[in-house]
């Protein structure tokens, strides 16, 4: 994949398909997506953050682990969930396609990762009596670098593709049809890497995320930053995508993304007034109040 004005430098097409493969390589029958080694470095850089700031917070790190484990399975479960129920006019039309291994490797939607988890994480934390806001500061900025590195995968597999960028600078062409098999990404032609784009927005969030927690005041300020941020990033990069599997309301002026957004912003808000306005202050004070350091687990 390269830029449409680099072609000549690189002479006969199958040369450009040598740049990226969706697959590493096959084996016979197997092969390894991509895709799927760098999701799971993605999980593994949240995994490592998540437990550092763990630790710095007080936290049981094999609390943490356990958590995560089961919060990347929900997540999962529901970014299938939010794929399906977004593209519902085909999966309708074939509901074989559900329990397919096509949809099974599919990422599914991030959103629907996060509200799927997100849900889960409710019922664990008050199970097990934990510190809802600084579990949920914790897992923030790990999301955040997840999310940055798991964009490249989409990127190599030609995922949630962009818009035609004709005439820009940022255009990328993909040529492999494997790629075009997966995800129906459009050959030949530039694409704006909207994956990429939003690989270096998650980035600065993750960075943005980091300096807030050497200065927050209270637990949750860094989880409402999160959602506030990446709502607002994913909203403008929106404009840029060309899948068209995302779901549309008002006659197609919003995706279902963007009003997913609309309503992370709302929600952050209000969760501010709250942190505000008898929110529970952050463990310094607590400490000053004679409260436990560690959390119960």
């Amino acid at each position: 994949m390269v830029r449409e004005q680099d072609y000549a430098a690189f002479g006969e097409r199958d040369t450009i398909d040598k740049i990226m493969h969706p697959f590493l390589f096959r084996i016979g029958s197997f092969q390894l997506p991509t895709y799927g080694l760098i999701l799971a470095c993605a999980l593994l850089a949240a995994l490592y953050v998540a437990l550092r700031l763990g630790r710095r917070e007080g936290l049981d790190p094999a609390m943490l682990l356990d958590f995560s484990v089961w919060l990347i399975i929900s997540g999962l479960i529901g970014a299938k969930i939010y794929m399906i129920l977004t593209g519902w006019r085909f999966y309708a039309a074939h509901p074989g396609q559900i329990l397919t291994l096509d949809t099974l490797e599919a990422g599914g939607g991030i959103y629907g990762g996060l509200i799927g988890g997100a849900l889960f994480a409710l019922w664990y934390v008050k199970s097990r009596r934990l510190p809802l806001a600084k579990v949920f500061d914790v897992f923030a900025p790990a999301i955040a670098v997840g999310q940055c590195i798991g964009r490249w995968g989409c990127f190599t597999a030609g995922d949630d593709y962009g818009k035609p960028a004709h005439h820009s600078f940022w255009g990328v062409v993909f040529t492999n049809p494997s790629a075009h098999a997966m995800t129906g990404v459009p050959l030949g032609i530039p694409l704006y890497p909207v994956q990429l784009f939003e690989s270096a927005a998650t980035f600065a969030i993750f960075l943005l995320l980091l300096w807030l927690y050497s200065h927050k005041s209270r637990d949750g300020q860094i989880f409402v930053a999160y959602l506030m941020m990446y709502a607002v990033a994913r909203f403008v990069l929106e404009y840029y995508r060309g899948d068209p599997d995302r779901g549309f309301f008002f006659h197609g002026l919003l995706s279902t993304p963007q009003v997913i957004g609309i309503v992370a912003v709302v929600i952050g808000f209000v969760l501010l007034y709250a942190l505000h306005h008898g929110g529970r202050p952050h463990k310094r004070v607590e400490q000053m109040l004679g409260e436990p350091k560690r959390a119960r687990s």
